[in-house]
């Protein structure tokens, strides 16, 4: 049984992913800042059938990333981020910023280790279209874009360093989209397509390297 940590795991897309990487029969550490949404989600698992546990991680603290252990990974779902928008205070900012980017590398680098023990380690990052040159069609605050090209660059360096290892690092690029909707052409993307296209990653033979995912827009 494959054992996949989940950031974000406490509500929305982070806890779609859960629910879909138990169902695929994974054992899931449902990471969120707080204890108590991490186990609302452990609960919806294990009501469906599926293994999990609930582990309280705020991706803005080092400390907190220092503090996880784990025995065992084999997936590690970099999909805790905040979103910002509008006019936002500095602490705000430097709250998105600290989760999203550092974060996201200090908890990769503090994973590492048990990703290359795995027979088949895999790192997903749900970057978003405001991580790719050029694109300024979400309505993020310009700091969200900052933090995603931090992700899409530490991504993109961390995909060329561990193949040779035979992680893959797979990375997502969804534009601005909705949690539930109608899945069919001319309509918004909705969070389970993005969770679909994750699952059908990271279910691929070892000799398939997806890199990257990236989505038309309307």
């Amino acid at each position: 049984m494959n054992h996949a940590l989940i950031t974000g795991a406490g509500r929305d897309t982070g806890r779609l992913l859960a629910l879909a990487f138990a169902a695929s029969g994974a054992h899931v550490i449902a990471t969120a800042r707080t204890t108590s949404a991490a186990e609302e989600t452990v609960a919806l698992v294990r009501a469906a059938g599926g293994s999990a546990e609930a582990v309280a991680l705020d991706l803005a603290s080092p400390e907190s990333i220092a503090a996880l252990r784990l025995d065992r990974l084999d997936v590690l779902v970099n999909s805790g981020a905040r979103y910002l928008e509008g006019d936002a205070a500095p602490a705000d900012v430097a709250d998105m910023i600290a989760g999203a980017a550092t974060g996201t590398v200090l908890l990769t680098e503090h994973l590492l280790p048990l990703l290359r023990a795995s027979p088949g380690g895999d790192i997903v990052n749900l970057i978003s279209a405001a991580g790719e040159p050029g694109q300024h069609r979400s309505t993020a605050h310009p700091a969200f874009y900052a933090a995603k090209h931090a992700q899409a660059g530490y991504a993109e360096i961390l995909s060329a360093r561990l193949r040779p290892e035979g992680i893959r690092v797979i990375s997502l690029f969804p534009p601005d989209f909705v949690q539930t909707g109608p899945r069919e052409s001319g309509a918004e993307l909705t969070a389970q397509s993005v969770v679909d296209c994750v699952l059908f990653a990271v279910g691929q033979p070892r000799d398939c390297f997806i890199r990257s995912f990236h989505f038309e827009q309307l």
